[in-house]
């Protein structure tokens, strides 16, 4: 079972079952305090046993549910809003077999001290039980109210991957005036993570349409075809960026992993940055500090406007780009992001030694370069178009290594002296 702040995920029935969803949502209860959620699932097999189990449980704790049944995830933290708390039975881009919970306080995701409230156990309190209702939205209307209409009638393919976005994702770009064709809408022929896949469907219909879009089942996760080529995260969370700007959102926070290409993008059109943590809760936990209009995570493709909605939404990333279709700027910005080039790698390193090993590979490197950034883990800025970022992992017993820069040769370069600086740091450490 991984827990993290992204939520809790596991197979089903086998280190993911429903005592463990009656615990959590039994930790959760206390922490609603307006006494309502909204809970909604995606489309795997197992979801709607889970989802009627972690129902019985917040009910039990005296919440009212308000039931949105299938429903994508940025359409659960738009309704969250209204009620105060939400849930998703989704285990995001994750294969069938997995599930998991997803939690919403106050229309975000829970930051890191909350999500320790809900793995800690709590005695339960006497009090009446909640009351279970139906639930609609208007997420669709919503959506193409912030986008705005467009006037050239755009031609787009979306796969929907047999996912949650089934009805909502075309909803809202026709909405929006897209002329949309829609590929495994109910059953799909692909995997459930639309970035591993190869999306041969959507590969070749692409090259009909200006554009096409794939979805992972709770509908958060976006990826984009354009003529018959996939693009890269950073790519996705780029392209939803001219729109952003055009609507007048100027300040901008970026996980600290995501490319310098986006940064120089938003910087060189008028906008500002700020750096969060990795990690969808923590940049969102940033954007509310910093009071940031817009923002997201590169490594996810996971474009955020939180005047709308306080997660990572495919769903309007979809229609945000599709927006600024038969422009030269979608084409520049792919060409731009492009000249990057991301490496990521990770090496084995025990969990209880990962904080030692950080601490002695800054130590170790502070005397080689002049810029060191420990936000989250230890980032290097070899120069301005080159860094490296050395984190742990929060799950697995490894420390996650990422580089990048505009050229090849000193990418590898530096990934290659990067994962020497950590190994010697560890073998210390050891």
């Amino acid at each position: 079972m991984k827990k993290s702040i992204s939520g809790i995920r596991g197979v089903f029935g086998e280190d993911l079952t429903l005592i463990d969803i009656l615990r959590f949502c039994s930790n959760f209860a206390p922490m609603i305090k307006s006494g309502k959620c909204v809970v909604g699932n995606d489309t795997r097999p197992s979801s709607d046993v889970l989802r009627e189990t972690a129902i019985a449980s917040l009910m039990a704790g005296g919440i009212d549910i308000y039931n949105l049944g299938m429903a994508p995830t940025p359409v659960v933290f738009r309704e969250a809003r209204k009620y105060g708390a939400g849930l998703i039975i989704t285990s995001s881009h994750n294969p069938l077999k997995w599930n998991g919970l997803k939690f919403i306080i106050n229309g975000r995701g829970p930051n890191e001290k909350e999500f320790a409230q809900i793995l800690k156990e709590k005695k339960p309190s006497k009090t009446k039980i909640g009351k279970e209702f139906s639930a609609t939205s208007n997420y669709a209307a919503d959506a193409a109210s912030i986008i705005g209409k467009v006037s050239h009638r755009p031609k787009i393919a979306i796969d929907i991957g047999g996912g949650a976005a089934a009805v909502v994702a075309p909803a809202v770009l026709e909405k929006i005036g897209c002329h949309v064709h829609v590929i495994n809408q109910n059953k799909s022929m692909r995997g459930a993570d639309p970035t591993s896949d190869k999306l041969s469907q959507l590969v070749a219909a692409s090259k009909r349409y200006d554009i096409g879009f794939a979805f992972d089942l709770d509908g958060d996760r976006l990826v984009v075809v354009k003529d018959g080529k996939k693009q890269s995260p950073d790519t996705t969370l780029a392209l939803g960026i001219p729109k952003a700007l055009e609507l007048g959102y100027k300040k901008f926070c970026l996980s600290i992993d995501t490319s310098i290409a986006v940064e120089k993008y938003i910087r060189n059109n008028g906008g500002t940055v700020v750096r969060s943590k990795v990690g969808e809760a923590n940049v969102i936990d940033t954007m509310l500090k910093k009071n940031c209009k817009a923002g997201g995570e590169g490594s996810s493709g996971g474009f955020i406007l939180p005047e709308f909605n306080m997660c990572r939404d495919g769903i309007l990333t979809s229609g945000l780009i599709a927006a600024m279709t038969g422009k030269k700027i979608v084409d520049e910005i792919i060409s731009f992001v492009s000249n990057y080039t991301q490496l990521r790698t990770k090496i084995d390193a025990q969990s209880q030694l990962h904080d030692k090993v950080l601490e002695k590979f800054e130590k170790n490197v502070r005397s080689k370069f002049s810029e060191i950034i420990t936000i989250d883990g230890v980032k290097i800025i070899v120069d301005e178009n080159t860094w490296s970022l050395v984190r742990k992992s929060n799950t697995e017993d490894i420390i996650r290594i990422s580089v990048e820069s505009n050229n090849i040769q000193k990418a590898k370069q530096i990934q290659k002296e990067t994962i020497s600086l950590v190994k010697q740091s560890y073998d210390q450490i050891r």
